[in-house]
């Protein structure tokens, strides 16, 4: 067995091989992680976003990247905002039990 470098960094060309490998048969999950030294979660979420991916290709009318990318732009955004309040609350209530310590 040849022993190949260590990849440093994944591709998006690189993961669809090697997933599109195990979708074939060729390798297994398992063996692609030992392999590589990486997690097996590493190497299931790059399936699940391969068949998350391919769902979209079969669609009549695929839906636009753009768009995809725009929606979870603004989920992303919102969850930020809601985390920012939620800090924004607990500094001032922290703010206020310290006064109320104090007095």
């Amino acid at each position: 067995m040849s022993e190949e470098a260590p990849v440093k960094w994944w591709t998006a060309k690189r993961k669809t091989a090697v997933v599109r490998d195990i979708f074939k048969g060729k390798t297994t999950v398992a063996e692609v992680a030992r392999q590589h030294d990486l997690a097996v979660s590493d190497v299931e979420s790059w399936m699940d976003e391969a068949q998350k991916n391919m769902e979209n290709g079969f669609k009549s009318r695929p839906k636009d990247l753009r768009e995809q990318y725009e929606s979870e732009l603004r989920e992303t955004r919102e969850a930020l905002g809601e985390a920012h309040l939620q800090i924004y609350a607990l500094k001032k209530w922290r703010r206020l039990l310290d006064d109320e310590e104090n007095s």
